[in-house]
């Protein structure tokens, strides 16, 4: 009886930690970088990106209340830290490369490749991540919390970014690595 309790201890062990993910998570990555004073972070409310000329319609606005909140972590490319840029992005690209990512689609442009992704359902997204990198500028890595957005309300909304129609100015710091995206 006693080989018994203790098999079964190993295998509740044993099965705890396999179930272990060691796998870096976007998450983790965004809360290790608060203290590192090479990027720039905020926590913000989708209010702020509205401007007053913005020329959102009813449904973008609709879209907008979705987002509960919204994580962004910027890395501005700057003094010759390109080797760093390019490492700090390496490892985003394989955070957000697992298989709980799934893309919903990108935009590339002459310097600029943006890459928007979700973590969900396809019927009801919990977040959506859009990664933007430009070699001149520096990266950035939006993490948009999300209460059951749909994947063609995320794909209008990456049209919406395309568009413009977001007021990047008002995120100080962040806003200007990306103003001339």
């Amino acid at each position: 009886m006693a080989l018994l309790k203790y098999l079964t201890v190993l295998v509740i062990a044993a099965l705890t930690l396999i179930s272990c993910d060691n796998g870096k998570s976007l998450q983790r990555y965004l809360v290790d970088k608060q203290e590192d004073d090479r990027f720039l972070k905020v926590d913000i409310a989708t209010s702020l990106f509205q401007s007053d000329d913005s020329k959102f319609t009813e449904e973008e606005q609709d879209i907008l209340k979705t987002i509960k909140k919204i994580n962004v972590v910027a890395y501005p490319v700057k003094n010759g830290n390109l080797t760093e840029y390019e490492s700090e992005k390496g490892i985003i690209k394989g955070i957000i490369d697992q298989e709980q990512y799934k893309t919903l689609g990108s935009v590339k442009s002459s310097d600029m490749h943006m890459t928007m992704k979700y973590v969900g359902k396809e019927t009801a997204i919990d977040e959506v991540i859009v990664f933007a990198s430009s070699s001149e500028k520096g990266f950035g890595i939006f993490r948009l919390l999300c209460d059951d957005m749909r994947p063609d309300q995320a794909l209008k909304l990456m049209k919406t970014m395309e568009r413009g129609d977001l007021d990047l100015s008002k995120l100080s710091g962040i806003g200007e690595v990306f103003s001339e995206m």
